[in-house]
């Protein structure tokens, strides 16, 4: 169980690194093709556009040649990608580049979380789906660490940047031949042979029989129809967890975390922003294994609350600390609550619940269109974050994202289920029995 979870995680490690390098990279690439903030907006964003294309593929694909293969193609384009983007001679080249690394990410973050959850027993799925969480995570701490080492390389250092990803991105091309197909992808395509002898290797023959008949019937009543009435809600919840995700915020940090230091905090340079980011990333680290040990005993419902309460309480001192010209330190460590609240609910929360609660009959699907809307708050947010700034300045900016966390916390207390340890045909059932 744990190999091929953690294969598929190596997709979320790509997923962290390479929309994260964009971070230290920015401020290379602002200076040498001299960007307006228009210009360094697209940059920053251009990923996320391939993202949300990636995102929109990737369900009828995987629904047709299956999770793995699907995988492989998008391993194959984040090695492209990377490579590209290390080479180009302008702006409109470098956009392209990381428009095809964007369609391996939205690929990649919406199956490798999807095949973890659907190879993972119902005790243990959120910790295994939060293992995505956790290599993207390290993904972006390995970003940060390799742009700060990457600072004094000379004019050409946020090439060396990008192409530093084509490592990752062959190995799990070669490791992701080795793993095997999801067992509810086979039992959908009458190959139960092959996944019964797949689920009897991880949780042994009589259980694994088990699962192949609660698979076998969920899919039997499969209507296929993303809009039957019965779908709606828990639909409808998915995409606003996936939205309100990224309207807090968080990105702002993970893009543009270099800029707003060297901009908006006295006394300071690329390389000290750049070591900020590093600290980021490691808390960000460390504040992920916290909410994995916590998300399959605290639950899910609990971990998002306290997240976005915290989040908020974390903005609005940022905005003050910015505001009243407070020392670098005092942002950073505001900054880092902001960032540590994040990753120990809405971080890891935000796939579980996503991956958990999209009915089987259309997970596939329902889990890709929730994606797809993640990475437009994403692509939005990244898109419009200069631009809000220079009409409300960077403390108004981060009032109006604590404002944000705030409907965030509401929502999550009002319609986001408690699904903690329960089987994934358990809570397809819970949503038919509520009114449309």
């Amino acid at each position: 169980m744990y190999l091929p979870a953690a294969v598929a995680a190596i997709g979320g490690l790509l997923f962290g690194f390479d929309t994260a390098v964009i971070n230290g990279a920015i401020v290379f690439l602002k200076s040498q093709f001299v960007l307006n903030d228009a210009q360094t907006e697209i940059a920053a964003s251009s990923l996320l556009l391939g993202c949300v294309v990636g995102a929109s593929l990737a369900a009828f694909t995987s629904d047709r040649f299956g999770r793995k293969w699907v995988l492989l193609a998008a391993a194959a384009l984040f090695t492209v990608s990377s490579l590209a983007s290390a080479f180009p001679r302008d702006l409109t080249q470098f956009v392209i580049a990381r428009v095809m690394g964007g369609l391996a990410i939205g690929i990649a973050s919406t199956l490798s979380p999807l095949y973890i959850a659907e190879i993972s027993p119902a005790k243990s799925r959120g910790l295994m789906v939060s293992l995505n969480q956790l290599a993207i995570v390290i993904g972006i701490l390995l970003s940060y660490s390799v742009n700060y080492l990457l600072t004094g390389a000379g004019p050409a250092n946020w090439r060396w940047m990008f192409a530093s990803a084509a490592v990752p991105s062959a190995c799990f091309l070669i490791a992701l031949l080795f793993i095997s197909e999801s067992p509810r992808w086979l039992v959908q395509k009458g190959r139960e042979p092959e996944a019964e002898h797949f689920l009897s290797q991880m949780v042994g023959s009589e259980a694994a029989n088990q699962e192949i008949k609660a698979i076998r019937a969920a899919i039997a009543e499969e209507s296929g129809n993303l809009l039957d009435p019965t779908f709606r809600k828990p639909l409808v919840v998915a995409i606003l967890i996936a939205l309100f995700s990224q309207f807090t915020g968080i990105n702002t940090i993970i893009y543009y975390g270099s800029l707003v230091f060297l901009e908006h905090v006295p006394h300071q340079t690329a390389t000290t922003a750049l070591w900020a980011n590093v600290v980021i990333g490691a808390i960000n680290f460390i504040a992920t294994i916290l909410g994995m040990s916590l998300i399959d005993r605290a639950g899910r419902k609990p971990l998002l609350m306290s997240a976005f309460a915290g989040m908020a309480v974390s903005l609005i001192a940022v905005s003050a600390a910015i505001h009243f010209q407070a020392s670098a330190i005092a942002v950073l460590v505001f900054v880092l609550t902001y960032v540590a609240c994040f990753a120990v609910g809405v971080g890891t929360g935000t796939w579980v619940v996503m991956a958990e609660i999209c009915p089987t009959r259309i997970r596939g699907r329902a889990m890709s269109v929730a994606t797809i809307f993640l990475w437009c708050g994403t692509l939005l947010v990244t898109l419009t974050f200069l631009s809000l700034v220079k009409a409300f300045t960077a403390p108004g900016t981060f009032l109006l994202y604590a404002i944000v966390c705030v409907a965030a916390f509401l929502f999550v207390w009002r319609l986001v289920p408690e699904t903690k340890g329960r089987s994934l045909e358990e809570i397809d059932r819970s949503w038919r029995s509520q009114p449309s």
